[in-house]
């Protein structure tokens, strides 16, 4: 890089020194792009700190709701709506639909979606779209943190030469960049924020340090300096990892379905033997992170040729759990003389996690769509998704069948032998082991679990 044209090293030095001295005193004035699941409680933790935050987001609906102090993110997430609506009366967080107020911020956080398509390629229109936004707004020397997830190589490869042709200035001179991927879950959103460690990935190592030094202000975990690249890896990797372990834990629930076993009790004696953590089996894998991130892992390295394998394997197995379930159920319908085809399903839970409003990527979506293709009338009931709330006792009315999908804690607390009787066959499969095998015969239910054979 020319630094006549781009300005010295020193100067470069007390540009970054002087954001970090208005970070240390919280002057620094932050912007959040895009008031998600990770966005929003990110706004909101460091409004709380003492920072004045500007927030953006494409949905006016939302950002209407947010100004109003309601949380648009429903669910059970300890803490937020709470927080949302103390740091809306207070000023310290307003929120919008356009860039232009993005002018006075010295930092500003990227947290938009990152999808991949159908042939597991990234898709990066809402990225794209808020880096071409924020060019012609950004301010000289202000420090700009993509925290949504992103494949390795996108920080040098996309962000950086997007962000320095919108705004007219050089990465390193006019603005400075970094990584740094949020870690949370739905449920968990302000707990991770504060409990779960963060690598701060910088352009520069000195850049690393200031997005310590402004992560310090509300992480109360280690914070770990790196590339850029390096932590796109790390999080990519870590989800990765997640559902390598959770397809291991799906097919020995299937070896243990074909052979008599049973994996909960299989797991149970597994995990004793030191240095084992087998994962919990289930109906499948959702939400926004896990099924994507590892084909943003493996994306770069199958386009140069590497010989990916496992990673891959693992969304298979995955992938395969919903359909899995369908299997198990007309197995049990055919018990009591019963197909899936014109069978009337109940379906509990939506959502991709328990105890949360969050449909991305559901398991149940799958389920869902198969049962109808296959003749089946579905009935759908989720205590936390707007649409599909109700009684679920009156829901369970002529069903032939219910199907467990997500273990909200509603149906942990459910009266059992109440729905069975609703039900006009006594069919239950279990995808999340509620009740288990003795339990679910006392109750007098048949079908099986995942994992088990009855």
């Amino acid at each position: 890089m020319n630094e006549k044209a781009d300005g010295s090293a020193e100067e470069k030095r007390d540009l970054l020194d002087a954001l970090q001295r208005r970070i240390a005193d919280k002057t620094a004035k932050l912007g959040v792009i895009g008031l998600g699941y990770v966005g929003l409680p990110v706004a909101c933790l460091f409004a709380q700190t003492g920072f004045k935050v500007v927030g953006v987001d494409i949905q006016a609906e939302r950002v209407a709701k947010i100004n109003a102090g309601i949380s648009p993110i429903e669910g059970d997430e300890p803490g937020l709506a709470e927080l949302l609506a103390q740091v809306i009366s207070t000023g310290m967080l307003h929120a919008t639909d356009t860039y232009a107020p993005l002018a006075e911020c010295d930092v500003i956080t990227i947290n938009v979606e990152t999808p991949v398509d159908e042939q597991h390629i990234p898709r990066y229109a809402a990225l794209q779209s808020a880096l071409r936004a924020l060019g012609p707004v950004l301010q000289e020397g202000a420090l700009v943190i993509i925290e949504s997830t992103i494949a390795p190589g996108t920080m040098a490869k996309l962000v950086k030469p997007i962000l320095e042709e919108s705004s007219g200035k050089r990465v390193n001179a006019g603005f400075y960049l970094g990584h740094c991927p949020e870690r949370v879950m739905p449920g968990k959103l302000l707990a991770n924020l504060r409990g779960v460690s963060r690598v701060c990935g910088g352009e520069t190592p000195e850049t690393a340090q200031v997005m310590m030094a402004l992560y310090q202000q509300v992480v109360e975990a280690e914070l770990d300096p790196a590339d850029c690249v390096t932590a796109e890896l790390v999080k990519t990797a870590e989800n990765a990892y997640r559902d390598v372990n959770i397809a291991f834990a799906n097919e020995v629930a299937l070896v243990c379905e074909a052979v008599g076993g049973d994996v909960w009790r299989v797991r149970e004696l597994v995990n004793k033997s030191p240095g084992r953590n087998m994962l919990l089996p289930g109906a499948g894998v959702g939400g926004h992170c896990i099924p994507k991130d590892p084909w943003l892992l493996v994306y770069e390295a199958q386009q140069r040729g590497a010989p990916i394998r496992l990673i891959p394997a693992a969304r298979a197995v995955n992938e395969s759990m919903p359909l899995h379930m369908i299997e198990l159920l007309e197995d049990a319908l055919a018990k009591v003389g019963k197909t899936v085809a014109g069978a009337r399903v109940l379906v509990l839970g939506y959502a991709y996690l328990e105890n949360s409003d969050d449909t991305r990527n559901s398991p149940s979506a799958v389920l869902v769509e198969r049962l109808r293709e296959l003749g089946a009338a579905v009935v759908i009931h989720d205590p936390y998704v707007a649409e599909y709330q109700g009684d679920v006792y009156e829901m369970a009315q002529g069903c032939d069948a219910a199907v467990v999908m997500v273990g909200h804690g509603m149906y942990r607390e459910l009266e059992w032998e109440a729905l069975r009787i609703r039900l006009d066959s006594p069919v239950l499969i279990e995808g999340r082991y509620l009740l288990g095998p003795s339990a679910k015969q006392a109750r007098g239910f048949i079908g099986q679990g995942i994992g088990i054979t009855t």
